[in-house]
């Protein structure tokens, strides 16, 4: 049991499952939900990222297997393809069902978001616009946040278009380190089409757009702050990029340059009260 409660967790993509929890639940804090409300909020997405992840991993398991991906736990034997495949369907049920607290209008649109992701995991991956689902989900992550809210409140347009800027750059850095693999078995998404060399430009060009549209979107002047996280939108990913040529064999460390200008971001909106 424990063993399949540990493939169970490897499975779901514990780091941005994670990381997408926690800035949701940020970002709640900043909308100015209640306690009860954050927990709702973060209990949703969390739902939401363990269905996608699950998913991934059931979708590709042949993939992952004709390239020897020891890192996954289907294709080790830690987690059998139809617990898997009962787990994505609990969290996926669990995922609206969880958002109603928030009331009809955000439960719709943490559907979306869901079933956007899920649609990336099949079909979309494959075609010129894997970048697509990205951008919506992620752009659905805040609307869904501030809809949430007592009165259910129009969510900002800056705020939606600078969460569906970085979605679509993390499409393009999440996928760099599976290039050679994906090629291998018929992948062919955007990321793919334009090559290493173009996902990196798209994916600097999509998280600077994206820092700058939280910087500049809200009303009144840019503070030294927003300024700054600008900055490190332009740094940080130039970091990881570096980290990433520098480490031997697979290396996440693009993604994870993504996560943390995603923080970044949020903690920005979080203390300048400007997240609606």
């Amino acid at each position: 049991m424990s063993t399949r409660v540990l493939g169970l967790v490897r499975a779901s993509h514990p780091e941005p499952a994670t990381a997408v929890t926690v800035v949701a639940a940020l970002l709640a804090a900043g909308a100015g939900h209640s306690a009860a409300g954050v927990a709702a909020v973060a209990l949703t997405v969390l739902a939401s990222q363990l269905a996608v992840g699950w998913s991934n991993d059931l979708i590709d398991a042949e993939r992952d297997a004709a390239v020897g991906r020891t890192d996954k736990p289907v294709t080790t034997g830690a987690v059998s393809r139809p617990a898997l495949g009962r787990a994505v369907v609990v969290a996926a049920v669990a995922t609206p069902l969880l958002a109603l607290a928030g009331g009809p209008a955000a439960a719709a649109c943490a559907t979306l978001g869901l079933v956007s992701a899920l649609l990336y995991n099949r079909p979309l991956k494959s075609t010129a616009v894997s970048v697509l689902p990205y951008a919506v989900s992620f752009g659905a992550l805040p609307a869904f946040v501030v809809l949430a809210l007592p009165g259910s409140p129009a969510p900002p347009a800056w705020l939606v278009a600078a969460a569906a800027l970085l979605g679509a750059g993390a499409h393009f850095a999440n996928v760099l380190p599976d290039l050679a693999d994906d090629a291998r078995t018929g992948v062919r998404g955007l990321p793919h089409r334009l090559g290493p060399a173009g996902s990196r430009l798209a994916a600097a060009v999509l998280l600077l757009a994206a820092t700058v549209a939280l910087v500049f979107g809200p009303p009144g002047p840019p503070s030294w702050a927003g300024l700054s996280a600008v900055a490190a939108a332009v740094a940080v990913p130039a970091l990881g990029w570096y980290a990433g040529r520098a480490a031997a064999g697979r290396s996440a460390s693009a993604f994870r340059a993504v996560l943390v200008v995603a923080l970044i971001d949020v903690l920005l909106l979080v203390t300048s009260g400007r997240v609606v």
